[in-house]
C-alpha cells in the first residue's frame, strides 16, 4: 500500500469540505440538535500504532446519537452473548431507521441492532444485566474505558429533548412490548435508550473509542487486554458494514467500502480493520439520515489510501 502523509491528507479533506456547497440538513426534529451549524466539519484518524491525525472541528463535542449503538451492542453481547440474537436479527432492514413496518410482519423482532427498534431491545437487555439505577453509569464507564478519556459524558439536555419529542420511538417500544420483546417498563427502556444516544464525544474521542474494533477486540495493539473476542469484533464489523447506515448502507459500502456507523448528529465512525479507526462529523444529513459531508470525506479518504476492505492485494 502506498505510504500516505495522513496529517496532510486530513488537512486537505477538511479544506475540501469547507468549500462544499451542498451540506445536507441538520436533524431539526430533535430540538437540541436543530441549532447546530452545518458549517462544522471534523475528522480524526487513529492508526494501528496509536498515532492521531486530526483536522477541522475534530475536538468539538457533538451528539453521537446512533453511533452509540455500536457500544451498547458490545456491552449486550458481553452480558448475554449470542442469546441476544433471539430478540434481534442480523439482517439489513432496507427501511428508515425509525420504521415500524417490519415489526408487524416479523412479530416484534427488529431486523438488526442498529435501527432504532433493535437498539431499544438492546437497551432492554442491558437493563436486565445491570441495576436500572446503575446502567447509565456503567455505560459511561465503558465509554471512558474504551476511549481512555474520563471526560466523556451524556448530554442530559439532549436526552430530555429526545424524550420530549421521540413519539415514533415510543410507538416502537410499545409495539414490541405487545410482542413481549420489551420486558421492562417501556418508559424505563426508552429513557435508557435516549440517554445512550445523547452521548457527547468529539471526533478524536470517538476514533479512540473505536480502536478495539480496529485491533480485533484488543484495547490497543501490543496488549493482551481485550474488550471483546476477535470473533465478536469481526461480527460487529460485519453488522456495521451491512446495517450501519440504515437504508443507505448499500450506498456507503459501495462508495466507501468500510464498516461504519452513522448517527443523526452528523457523526460517522468507520473502521479499517488492522489499519485505522476513523471518525468524521458534519451535522448536515442526506436523505437517509447520514452525514452528507461525512460520507464524501470518507469516500475521498479511501480513494487516497486504498483502505477499502474490497481492495485488491495484487
Amino acid at each position: 500500500m502506498t505510504h500516505v502523509d495522513l496529517q496532510s491528507l486530513v488537512d486537505d479533506i477538511a479544506g475540501e469540505m469547507a468549500r462544499e456547497v451542498v451540506r445536507g440538513k441538520v436533524a431539526d426534529y430533535i430540538p437540541s440538535l436543530a441549532s447546530v451549524s452545518s458549517d462544522k466539519f471534523g475528522i480524526t484518524i487513529i492508526d494501528h500504532a496509536g498515532d492521531c491525525y486530526s483536522a477541522g472541528d475534530a475536538h468539538s463535542p457533538f451528539s453521537v446519537q446512533s453511533i452509540s449503538k455500536v457500544f451498547s451492542l458490545t456491552m449486550a453481547l458481553g452480558s448475554v452473548g449470542d442469546a441476544l440474537w433471539t430478540r434481534v436479527g442480523r439482517e439489513p432492514s432496507g427501511s428508515p431507521f425509525n420504521s415500524i413496518v417490519q415489526l408487524e410482519s416479523e412479530h416484534g423482532i427488529p431486523r438488526n441492532p442498529f435501527i432504532n427498534s433493535g437498539a431499544i431491545v438492546v437497551a432492554d437487555v442491558l437493563l436486565a444485566s445491570y441495576k436500572p439505577s446503575e446502567i447509565l453509569g456503567e455505560f459511561i464507564r465503558f465509554m471512558q474505558m474504551v476511549a481512555g478519556d474520563d471526560t466523556i459524558h451524556i448530554d442530559k439536555a439532549v436526552a430530555q429533548s429526545e424524550q420530549a419529542t421521540g413519539f415514533r420511538n415510543v410507538a416502537l417500544g410499545n409495539y414490541m412490548r405487545a410482542f413481549d420483546n420489551i420486558v421492562h417498563p417501556v418508559e424505563q427502556t426508552l429513557g435508557t435508550y435516549f440517554h445512550f444516544c445523547a452521548l457527547s464525544m468529539s471526533c478524536q474521542q470517538l476514533a479512540k473509542a473505536g480502536r478495539y474494533l480496529m485491533c480485533g477486540g484488543r484495547r490497543h495493539p501490543g496488549t493482551a487486554d481485550t474488550i471483546i473476542s476477535q470473533q465478536r469484533a469481526r461480527r460487529i464489523l460485519a453488522l456495521m458494514m451491512m446495517c450501519g447506515h440504515y437504508d443507505g448502507s448499500g450506498e456507503f459500502a459501495y462508495r466507501v467500502g468500510l464498516p461504519g456507523k452513522s448517527g443523526v448528529g452528523g457523526g460517522i465512525l468507520a473502521v479499517a480493520p488492522g489499519i485505522a479507526s476513523i471518525a468524521v462529523w458534519s451535522p448536515g444529513l442526506n436523505s437517509h439520515g447520514n452525514s452528507q459531508l461525512g460520507m464524501i470525506a470518507l469516500e475521498r479518504l479511501v480513494q487516497r489510501t486504498g483502505w477499502s476492505v474490497f481492495r485488491s492485494n495484487r
